[in-house]
């Protein structure tokens, strides 16, 4: 494993202690002695008004309480690290939150990190005294009389405080003990170090033991569960910080409470174990905390804009019982949040269009009148609430297009300037399959823009966005198929990929030179009988039952490979400077560059290409973060390039994906670094 530097998102995990340090809060109260444990609670069938397949509809919408434990904006947490968190204090918040938000749908109170004071004779989660003198079940019958939904925290595994030396009988049980729950060696688990063990979920005292807090919460009247330091993710992987297991025994345990629980997955939740995540939970974390830890809440650079990127790889996931968590949203004040008002603006875009859940981390008694309007935008909280993720045209530049069709033929379409001067952002139509003129309305304005023929565009701040509903001018039946891309080459076939026209379309015709050369019935296809060394210019149109076609998809261009077959450059092989090293790894030859960004740098030369035209090249490359990017130079012209990571910290397995790149005829040169972070490690390119 190489230890990566500390610049950039490399070095946002520092919340981990802090998050660590409120959950271990106090000892345990141990039992006088060893008392037969008391019959477990028969679980109550689960509730026929509300059942458990129906929960998360919709992403949720309320506010929770991390962002302001973890500031350090003067003031906040006058005692000491989350000391903010008290029942007066949350109680406040219910009722701003109940008086002047629940009526644009924010109805969750989310009590995070730090409400834990101690465990029960049972190895059960006690609340602190101190802090909520009244009890959780108070607070939840308090937030329930004003409408609103009460949510909750715990810890993956098992607390080490809970352990008691393994002595603490299992609620419900005759036999179990929590020594029984744990692997003999004491293994640690979570994202945490020394915070919790890992549970052998052989046994089925472990059942029973994550039963009986379910059930406990249940008990109180919590409506949520967010179960925290999940791995594969967290920065966390291997054998000892797998909690698939957890999370399929928590999704078990919740459904047999009784009571409808919505249950959320936290933080920077693996996409490799999307087939976990994905039926057992209603949601899952995508990146690191939000949260700056400084004198603010959050800041652009720490670590608002990273989910531009991270959140591309979860996008087809979501939808309706399970949404891509992007963390809390802190654009309701001002002087509080730590970013500017058209930063505000981009980052509650950003999550409108990613139908994130919209939970706000500000004080609520400390909003200012533009925080306020941002919040209650009812056109910009629809776009949320649709369910429909956007998704980007392309990510090559910090001017961004992302778009998503929606259900009555209507185009969402956001614009972002992601750089850090003022700058022009245009988003052409054809890029996503909408035909001809379409009439524009600004959501953030409220105004109608008028006619728009073939493209919109605005100049925007820095750090800026604009967000547009396209509605056609005269709609069409089948939409062009959107962002036409290629996925592979050899030198006799070019594969490609496209976004679909929606459900009345029943197969799409691909042609080469204006001849069809393929119909399919699904959105991918590999075009044979290529010649080598030749350039292809492809459109691809959509058909339906009644063979009616669409405009065509905005054409691309391909060259093959040489007759020769693809060339593997080794990046180990190129010319490294500024502290870019090579290692060892799982990957091609063994080897790898890493340390690539702020100084460092690779280069690679003589990447031959037989004649001038954009080739689809496979990247591998080793990512054990959320998705780092690169600047890619290639013969003196750059580009951006991100990719999906591995959030399990493995910073030896290689990924590969395809990239377009414009290569001259002869020689070429490619150079991979970035001035401002750091970027993934690279194994070879192919062309």
């Amino acid at each position: 494993m190489v230890v990566r530097p500390t610049s950039g998102r490399a070095g946002r995990r520092k919340f981990s202690v802090l998050a660590a340090s409120v959950l271990m809060l106090s000892a345990i109260q141990i039992p006088a002695a060893s008392a037969a444990p008391a019959p477990a609670p028969v679980p109550a069938e689960p509730s026929a008004a509300r059942p458990d397949a129906q929960l998360a509809q919709k992403p949720y919408m309320g506010w929770s309480s991390w962002s302001l434990e973890s500031t350090n904006y003067p003031g906040v947490n006058p005692t000491g690290s989350a000391s903010w968190l008290t029942e007066k204090n949350v109680l406040q918040q219910a009722d701003i939150l109940a008086a002047k938000f629940k009526q644009h749908g924010y109805d969750h109170l989310n009590l995070d990190a730090g409400w834990l004071g101690s465990f029960d004779q049972y190895a059960r989660p006690v609340v602190d005294a101190k802090k909520f003198p009244d009890g959780m079940k108070y607070v939840a019958d308090y937030v329930h009389r004003k409408g609103l939904k009460l949510g909750s925290y715990l810890a993956v595994g098992l607390d080490m405080k809970a352990y008691n030396a393994g002595n603490s009988p299992i609620f419900g049980t005759t036999g179990c003990h929590t020594r029984d729950l744990v692997y003999p060696d004491l293994r640690q688990t979570s994202g945490w170090d020394n915070q919790s063990y890992q549970i052998d979920f052989a046994t089925p005292c472990a059942q029973a033991y994550i039963q009986s807090e379910a059930n406990l919460l249940a008990s109180w009247g919590v409506d949520f569960l967010k179960l925290d330091g999940v791995g594969p993710g967290s920065f966390r992987g291997g054998a000892q910080y797998d909690n698939t297991a957890d999370v399929k025994a928590w999704s078990a345990a919740l459904k047999k409470t009784g009571r409808p629980i919505e249950f959320i997955l936290s933080w920077s939740l693996s996409h490799d174990r999307m087939d976990v995540w994905k039926p057992n939970a209603n949601g899952w974390r995508i990146d690191t905390d939000v949260e700056c830890y400084c004198d603010t809440l959050v800041t652009w650079n720490n670590s608002v804009k990273g989910r531009w990127n991270d959140v591309v790889q979860y996008i087809p996931d979501a939808g309706p019982g399970h949404w891509n968590n992007l963390d809390s949203l802190d654009v309701g004040s001002g002087k509080m949040d730590g970013i500017t008002e058209a930063e505000r603006q981009s980052y509650m875009t950003l999550w409108a269009i990613e139908s994130a859940p919209l939970y706000l981390g500000d004080d609520l008694t400390q909003l200012d009148d533009y925080g306020v309007k941002l919040l209650t935008n009812d056109e910009v909280i629809a776009v949320d609430q649709a369910g429909v993720p956007a998704k980007p045209v392309s990510q090559k530049s910090d001017q961004q297009v992302w778009y998503a069709r929606n259900a009555d033929g209507s185009y969402t379409v956001a614009l972002f300037n992601l750089g850090s001067a003022p700058a022009k952002v245009t988003a052409d139509f054809g890029d996503f399959g909408l035909t001809g003129t379409a009439k524009a309305r600004d959501l953030w304005s409220h105004q109608e823009l008028g006619p728009q023929n073939g493209s919109f565009s605005a100049t925007l701040p820095a750090h800026g966005s604009k967000l547009l509903r396209l509605t056609p001018v005269n709609p069409v039946l089948l939409p062009a198929p959107a962002v036409v891309h290629g996925t592979a080459s050899t030198p006799s076939s070019i594969s490609l990929a496209w976004d679909g026209s929606g459900n009345r379309a029943t197969g799409y015709d691909v042609f080469a030179g204006g001849r069809k050369v393929a119909s399919v019935t699904g959105t991918s296809v590999t075009v044979g009988g290529l010649k080598p060394s030749t350039s292809y210019g492809f459109t691809v149109v959509a058909r339906d039952r009644f063979g009616r076609s669409s405009a065509p998809g905005t054409a691309v261009s391909y060259v093959t490979p040489a007759a020769t077959g693809p060339v593997v450059y080794e990046a180990e092989a190129g010319s490294l400077s500024g502290g870019a090293s090579v290692f060892d790894c799982t990957c091609s030859g063994g080897k790898k560059v890493g340390y690539v960004g702020g100084s460092g740098q690779l280069t690679m030369n003589n990447i031959k290409a037989a004649k001038e035209g954009t080739y689809l090249v496979r990247l591998g490359y080793v990512d054990g973060d959320t998705s780092r990017s690169a600047v890619v130079t290639v013969n003196g012209s750059a580009f951006n390039l991100p990719v999906p990571g591995s959030n399990d910290n493995d910073w030896s397995t290689a990924r590969a994906i395809t990239v377009p790149v414009h290569l001259m005829a002869g020689d070429n040169q490619v150079v991979f670094g970035n001035p401002g972070d750091s970027a993934f490690d690279v194994d070879q390119i192919t062309v």
